[in-house]
């Protein structure tokens, strides 16, 4: 017997956006209920156990960053464990035995730099200033609601306008710089700033984590920056680092917040679909039959999981469905971790070191070095060399692994994006192989050191964890889904064409890594509604 319940506002999706969500709205006075599919809230923000009880592991994001302090402190987050360790810095090792480390500290950095190009030191100086500069003007429009380009309603023109203003302080040159970013492949930025091929691979990576595209493609500047803003001017997050407790300490610290704040999250619970009636969402049903009522309800799921199989088609506009349908979701990523009973020792850096142990170990030696494994992916082969990003985050947290161990967490591309709906599990452990291997040449012994590991492809991701294709991002940061048309041209403003339903995922403004920044306007738009 179907049984039901009465909320103001129902969220769909227990991740970090959904909760933070149920979290702010509580705070002004909402009645809220968090409904999440699996048995554990988090996304793909979430600690797991699969080794067994002694490790903990982030299993697939993995660094938290862009969280705005004042969700921090409006939640109380501290108040409830959450605790984040700064990463220090880079480290490059090669397969020759040299390593290239960018410090977080700048003279460092400088002197470091030096020893493969002085022209690089010095121009990371200024690179610095340009991008610090660059992110002053793009952090404040992560914060910004998108107008509706195009739209001759007054309202619409007024956001335009508005727009306008807050950039009326842009000069020409600096037009021409954000223009730039925008439309440009990363390797043409770097190749323009920087001369040594080593310097341009460990920068590279950025521009190309979770993305269907190589350093070459138009577009990467933008994700190269998008990464960046943690360290970037605007005052919009705080700088990378480990959470305590894995990423599972910052969604778990988000629960009990809204719990604490009278929030219903109810875990094993998954939804069915939207229930509308005349144009409006009045609630939803689970696919046990219970229904929840509610004026509003918030989607924090994948576009193409919210907008076609929760919601009947007949309540959407065919431009819309036909947006979402269309919209890109491909991912070449691959989650590897592994628990071993030492801490890997680098060939460049013998012994225990703080500053390469307590950050994050870039394996990419070069833009081409990235270019070809991603054409390797675009030929439908995995990365016969795989780039890899690893970090160790039981350096800092010792509630990770036993007295010792470690577990390392390393996020790796390509293989082929038809691999989420047609899944190669021996093709994917032999890609798991070769990361492996590629440590091994920086730091021998450290295949030895492996008690267990875990791989992730994109089959896994979206089977498991809701995202489709594998895309970490809810969606590819390309240009043509950016800002205005992030997800669909005309409902960038985290509404939808359903009246009284939301939609708040990393698909939406803002999205892409834990930023929490979808949930602020979204509950911005919920209460200017009402």
């Amino acid at each position: 017997m179907a049984v039901a319940h009465r909320f103001d506002v129902v969220v769909i999706g227990g991740g970090h956006n959904g909760l933070v969500t149920a979290g702010l709205l509580a705070k002004r006075g909402f009645s809220v209920c968090v409904l999440e599919k699996r048995d554990v809230v988090g996304g793909a923000a979430v600690t797991e156990a699969p080794f067994g009880p002694d490790f903990k592991v982030t299993a697939l994001s993995y660094v938290v960053s862009l969280l705005p302090p004042s969700v921090v402190r409006e939640l109380e987050l501290p108040r409830f464990g959450y605790e984040v360790f700064p990463q220090h810095g880079y480290f490059a090792p090669a397969a020759d035995g040299s390593a290239l480390q960018l410090f977080s500290d700048p003279a460092k950095r400088h002197a470091e730099l030096s020893r493969f190009s002085r022209a690089d030191a010095d121009a990371m100086v200024r690179w610095d200033d340009w991008l610090g500069q660059l992110g002053a003007i793009l952090g404040p429009l992560l914060t910004t609601v998108p107008p509706k380009l195009g739209s001759k309603a007054p309202g619409d023109l007024l956001d335009l306008g508005a727009l306008a203003w807050r950039l009326k302080g842009l000069d020409v040159e600096r037009v021409g710089d954000v223009t730039r970013l925008l439309s440009s492949s990363a390797a043409d930025l770097l190749e323009d700033w920087f001369e040594h091929p080593r310097t341009r691979g460990v920068m590279g990576v950025s521009s190309i984590i979770g993305t269907w595209a190589g350093p070459r493609s138009p577009g990467t500047a933008y994700v190269l920056a998008h990464h960046k803003l943690g360290d970037l001017g605007g005052g919009q997050g705080g700088a990378w680092g480990f959470p305590k407790g894995g990423m599972g300490g910052v969604t778990q610290a988000m629960r009990q917040a809204c719990e604490a704040l009278g929030v219903v999250v109810k875990t094993s619970a998954a939804v069915a679909n939207v229930r509308v009636k005349d144009g409006r969402a009045v609630g939803v049903a689970l696919e046990n039959g219970d229904e929840f009522d509610a004026d509003t309800v918030v989607t924090t799921c994948h576009p193409q999981l919210a907008f076609l199989k929760l919601v009947e088609k007949q309540h959407l506009p065919p431009r819309f469905l036909r947006a979402i349908e269309t919209w890109k979701s491909r991912s070449g990523t691959v989650k590897v971790n592994v628990a071993v009973d030492r801490l890997p020792e680098f060939s460049a850096r013998r012994g225990f070191d703080p500053e390469v142990h307590g950050g994050t170990i870039v394996l990419s030696e070069s833009l081409d070095d990235l270019e070809r494994a991603f054409q390797d992916a675009a030929a439908g082969r995995p990365a016969t060399t795989p780039f890899a990003d690893l970090c160790i985050p039981s350096v800092f947290d010792r509630t990770l692994a036993p007295a010792g161990k470690h577990v390392v967490s390393m996020f790796t591309q390509w293989v082929p994006h038809t691999w989420a709906k047609q899944p190669d599990r021996p093709a994917l452990e032999a890609f798991a192989d070769r990361v492996i291997a590629r440590v091994e040449a920086v730091a021998p012994g450290f295949t030895a050191s492996i008690l267990h590991r875990q791989v992730l492809g994109p089959h896994e991701m979206e089977r498991d964890y809701g995202l489709v294709g594998g895309n970490i991002f809810h969606g590819e940061l390309s240009l043509s889904q950016l800002f205005h048309a992030r997800p669909a041209v005309g409902f960038a403003d985290f509404r939808t064409p359903v009246r009284g339903l939301y939609h708040a995922s990393s698909a939406t403004h803002g999205g892409g890594g834990v930023t929490g920044l979808p949930a602020m306007q979204v509950v911005r738009a919920i209460v200017d509604d009402r």
